[in-house]
């Protein structure tokens, strides 16, 4: 890193550090020396910056997490259209590939979240967060007259988010006939089932 960097901006490049490291040795498997290597710094200079190992994992978890839902909802904030949101917001919700880094570390931390309860509260905390984000969407839709929703609300917004889950898993896993843009298909049939409206993409993400 640069000597002139700031405080917050080597904090950052620590950050990008120790997400990198956790996916190639895995949330529970990554050492200190594993986050030094990656962002080119010394163990000392590591522990510099974060006395407390376990502050920089949870914190390079928080920041992948803030993809699926800060970033998403500054993404639709400027769709007047409750369908076109909800269309936007499955697009955004799925890997770009299977390679995508972020959703491969979501992977990880699941996988490791039945045996931490920090990564727990932190998942749980994205998931109800998701549900949330999409309760307001199909709600504001059903105000409007857009959709005719089959469900509660709550209902819908959970299978929502727990598609994007199964089928953002498949991807990742190379699944050899789900790819981003069928995963978007998939879900967006159940969710023209679910909202009584058709649904039809006007942009790609």
């Amino acid at each position: 890193m640069s000597q002139r960097k700031s405080k917050a901006d080597r904090r950052l490049d620590l950050i990008d550090a120790a997400r990198r490291a956790m996916i190639q040795h895995g949330t529970e498997g990554v050492h200190l020396n594993q986050i030094a290597e990656e962002a080119g710094l010394t163990s000392g200079a590591v522990l510099y910056h974060y006395p407390n190992l376990r502050d920089l994992l949870i914190e390079a978890h928080q920041a992948g997490m803030e993809r699926f839902y800060e970033r998403r909802v500054k993404k639709i904030s400027g769709i007047a259209d409750p369908a076109q949101k909800l269309i936007v917001t499955i697009r955004s919700g799925l890997p770009e590939g299977p390679d995508d880094a972020g959703v491969r570390l979501l992977c990880e931390l699941g996988g490791a979240a039945g045996r931490n309860r920090v990564y727990a509260t932190l998942l749980t905390t994205l998931f109800d967060r998701q549900v949330s984000m999409y309760q307001t969407i199909l709600e504001t839709g059903a105000a409007h007259g857009v959709f005719t929703l089959a469900q509660d609300s709550e209902i819908i917004a959970r299978n929502l988010v727990a598609l994007e889950d199964a089928y953002g898993y498949r991807i990742i896993a190379r699944h050899h006939s789900i790819d981003p843009e069928k995963a978007v298909e998939l879900i967006l049939d159940h969710a023209r089932l679910a909202t009584g409206n058709p649904l039809k993409p006007t942009t790609r993400r």
